[in-house]
């Protein structure tokens, strides 16, 4: 697979077509989506102004590829730091990471609904959420700003009710017609068709 380096670098190329350098930060995005591709992929649009048409700004695809780069430099340097203690962790017989991981996977249901704070500022959040942040805190908000439901197309989430990041599945079933509406809704998304509301809040279109 390509590297998400080198489709950065393709978006930054000006001598490229615009619909190829967006189909770059798209791939970038497979690569890297903090938030769920779906989710990501809305911010970014909204957050660095890419409009339908990209030729009326040629910089917004560079902003929003340089802001998802910005975030994962971020994670990797945490995955970096993570893997030297680690290896001094095996050196000393213990088998339990301590702390886990790092992770970078969010679940934003609604890919409209989604934190407003550039990634970046965001981030270093994430991260810190694998180490025993409370259930019933929001990872981003780190407190409980109450929540909401939404789905996904497929099944209900609860979600925080300020920024909607995902904090568990739910059970029941979804209204009839739901996946369809969201595919839809999505494809607006996809398109930058979609712009309702402020950053951070929901589209009415994605409420349950």
């Amino acid at each position: 697979m390509t590297s998400f380096a080198t489709h950065r670098l393709r978006v930054h190329d000006t001598a490229r077509p615009a619909h190829r350098r967006l189909s770059a930060l798209r791939t970038c995005l497979t690569q890297f989506a903090p938030y769920g591709l779906r989710a990501t992929y809305d911010h970014l649009c909204r957050s660095a102004g890419v409009p339908v048409r990209l030729e009326e700004d040629p910089g917004a695809l560079v902003r929003a590829v340089e802001e998802l780069h910005a975030a994962r430099e971020i994670w990797r340097a945490e995955q970096a730091a993570w893997e030297a203690r680690r290896r001094v962790q095996k050196g000393e017989g213990r088998r339990t990471p301590d702390p886990p991981q790092p992770t970078r996977l969010l679940s934003c249901p609604d890919p409209e609904f989604h934190p407003a704070e550039p990634l970046p500022a965001v981030m270093p959040r994430i991260m810190r959420a694998r180490t025993g942040v409370p259930a019933a805190v929001c990872p981003v908000c780190e407190a409980d700003h109450g929540t909401v439901e939404r789905h996904d197309g497929y099944r209900f989430h609860r979600t925080c009710a300020r920024c909607g990041v995902g904090l568990g599945p739910l059970p029941g079933h979804l209204p009839a017609g739901a996946a369809a509406e969201r595919e839809a809704r999505w494809r607006a998304v996809w398109n930058r068709t979609a712009r309702a509301g402020p950053l951070s809040g929901p589209a009415d279109g994605f409420r349950p």
